[in-house]
């Protein structure tokens, strides 16, 4: 039976990979609908990218509804700087024709959980999660009906947006205390985690020779150009591994946490404290993933990627 998934994102080139992942693999993952935040590049440009990457997939039939445009209490900070003035720098894709249906994306999160059967809808969550945490906030009778929510977020150590902080976690630390805080499971994946996620030469070969409108996307999104000082050689795939862990979880390990999200505006604001070692003895709200075969993730991802236009 396939997991039934809404996947709420930021596009994005690592959000493009993780969605053309998901639609490659139909036979496993049902995406119900793809939702959209700000936080790459403003709502406007993440709405717009979320139709670029569906129409480059094939996939007009899954909607697009566009969310929250900004964090809850913050003002908003993007991501140009990585992911250049469209959020899809490198992958050469056209604008779309189509517009993303009129109804709000917290509004029509609500409304596929709710008509959903207990624990059957899996929440993927590629961005800040304020559109999560607004469906949590306006509607907490849709959270039996959750049957997990997996995020890319937070870091084990330093951070890539402050030193305490990752990104989707920094611009909106409130959105993930209401998530976290929940009591619906959590799979987390941290910078930790996903900085190791960089595809090796030999797949980065095999995506080249992609005779596709897809592979040229993501080869060309791979190999852009990038700004210095962000600590790694080629692109760390972070939102991939969201995906990666619903189709293959034997590919990753981690363990049972409390992980506590700093909200304060001062210089941890974001900070996400996980108590590895159970030294505060308090219940655990999360699995925190930390390791990953990136090789064989990699060419499980291009043999999937291959499948599509």
């Amino acid at each position: 039976m396939r997991e039934r998934i809404i996947i709420d994102a930021d596009p994005g080139q690592d959000d493009a990979l993780a969605i053309l992942l998901a639609l490659a693999m139909h036979e496993k993952l049902d995406v119900l609908s793809i939702t959209t935040v700000a936080g790459n590049v403003p709502l406007l440009l993440t709405t717009a990218n979320a139709l670029r990457i569906l129409d480059l997939a094939g996939r007009p039939d899954v909607p697009v509804y566009a969310g929250a445009e900004a964090p809850l209490l913050f003002p908003l900070e993007t991501a140009e700087f990585v992911c250049g003035p469209d959020g899809l720098a490198g992958s050469g894709l056209p604008h779309s024709q189509r517009n993303p249906s009129p109804l709000h994306a917290v509004d029509a999160m609500i409304a596929v959980i709710r008509q959903a059967s207990s624990e059957s809808i899996t929440l993927c969550a590629l961005g800040p999660l304020t559109n999560l945490a607004l469906a949590l906030r306006m509607a907490p009778d849709i959270a039996p009906r959750i049957k997990r929510i997996v995020l890319m977020g937070g870091a084990m150590g330093l951070g890539n947006m402050t030193p305490a902080a990752e990104f989707n976690i920094h611009v909106d630390p409130h959105a993930a205390a209401v998530v976290f805080g929940a009591g619906i499971p959590v799979v987390m994946i941290g910078l930790h985690l996903t900085l190791k996620a960089i595809c090796p030469a030999p797949c980065m070969q095999r995506l080249a020779a992609l005779d596709s409108a897809t592979g040229k996307a993501v080869h060309g999104m791979l190999t852009r150009s990038r700004p210095g000082g962000l600590g790694t050689v080629g692109h760390p795939m972070h939102d991939p591994c969201v995906i990666a862990w619903l189709l293959w979880p034997e590919l990753f390990s981690g363990r049972e946490c409390h992980v506590d999200i700093e909200t304060s505006a001062g210089a941890q604001r974001g900070r996400t404290t996980i108590d590895w070692n159970n030294r505060l003895k308090q219940p655990p709200n999360a699995l925190v993933l930390d390791t990953v075969d990136v090789p064989v993730l990699f060419d499980r991802m291009v043999d999937a990627l291959a499948t599509l236009p």
